[in-house]
């Protein structure tokens, strides 16, 4: 059941991501996922470097937690991405 949770907060992180550094046009459904997934890894990473736990002690904490974690991670790869693209 976490995996389908793992998917499902990423392809939400990747679709808020998309809709803030792309505007209207998105990934699709696979690339919402992808980049979510991703993001979430990297959002993990980074945030750990940091000290920072975004486990807010409510019910289903750890569920908005770790989607703002994959959305941080998200909007970071696709950074990173549009920066690569332009060089």
């Amino acid at each position: 059941m976490s995996f389908i949770w793992f998917l499902i907060i990423g392809a939400l992180a990747g679709w808020l991501a998309g809709k803030i550094m792309k505007g209207r046009k998105g990934y699709g459904l696979l690339g919402n996922i992808i980049v979510g997934c991703i993001g979430s890894l990297i959002g993990g990473f980074l945030l750990d470097i940091l000290g920072i736990s975004l486990s807010l002690g409510i019910k289903y904490g750890d569920l908005i937690g770790s989607l703002i974690t994959a959305f941080i991670g998200a909007l970071v790869l696709l950074v990173i991405i549009n920066w690569l693209k332009k060089k």
